[in-house]
């Protein structure tokens, strides 16, 4: 029997920093739609929704292919509400409907660097090898075993054993690329967690992520989309 599955892009209405960022154009639509287009394109969900607070959002959404079935609580439309608090949110409403999903991959809606190839790769690595999770992963671009703080003035190592080391001696460490995450609904309801210690990851590279939490953040966005493109 196929495993039912679930797209969920949160993408709620309030953005400090980059006004109305879900919905601004992102080289000449708004950056929600990369995230909705991707997913669909996948063939991988029986359901494509974003969970949102705000009007104009659900609007964009719907008229790009998504299902915005309901609009999400007061309770998890504030700063301080959790990506944890939105999926479960979504995931018991829709039990209320009736619909279940075994699986979810919850798609943050700045993310237009996001493929259909990762999609796919995420959820086989996944189901292949039995995991609890499996999301997008960065290399830091200079190794931490290097990195440093500042003390009444003065520079200090993190690691002063590795003061002598060299880079390619040093094991890579990576970071969460803040794109998605495709995860099963089960662990999600008893866990309370997006990801456990069952988890794996896809590596990127630095053309295939950015973050984006300021005006800056946007323009190398665009400038590594474009890129990559190019590529």
């Amino acid at each position: 029997m196929q495993t039912k599955k679930i797209a969920i892009i949160p993408a709620r209405g309030g953005s400090k920093r980059i006004p109305r960022k879900n919905i601004k154009p992102f080289l000449g639509k708004p950056i929600l739609v990369y995230s909705i287009e991707t997913a669909l394109k996948s063939r991988l969900f029986d359901e494509v929704m974003v969970s949102t607070d705000d009007k104009d959002i659900a609007e964009v959404a719907k008229k790009y292919g998504a299902s915005v079935p309901f609009f999400r609580s007061e309770a998890n439309s504030d700063d301080f509400a959790t990506t944890v608090d939105v999926l479960l949110e979504v995931i018991e409403r829709y039990e209320e409907m009736g619909e279940e999903f075994e699986c979810y991959c919850c798609i943050y809606p700045t993310a237009p660097f996001v493929s259909v190839e990762q999609l796919k790769t995420a959820e086989e690595k996944l189901m292949r090898e039995d995991l609890d999770a499996v999301f997008p992963v960065l290399p830091y671009s200079f190794p931490v075993q290097r990195s440093m703080k500042i003390e009444e003035g003065r520079v200090k190592m993190l690691y002063p054993e590795h003061m002598n080391t060299r880079s390619q001696d040093l094991e890579p460490i990576y970071h969460d690329a803040g794109q998605f995450y495709f995860s099963k609904t089960d662990v999600l309801k008893k866990e309370k967690k997006i990801w456990t210690d069952n988890t794996g990851c896809i590596v990127l590279n630095e053309l295939e992520a950015q973050d984006i939490d300021n005006e800056t953040d946007w323009k190398l966005a665009e400038l590594k989309y474009q890129l990559r493109d190019a590529k």
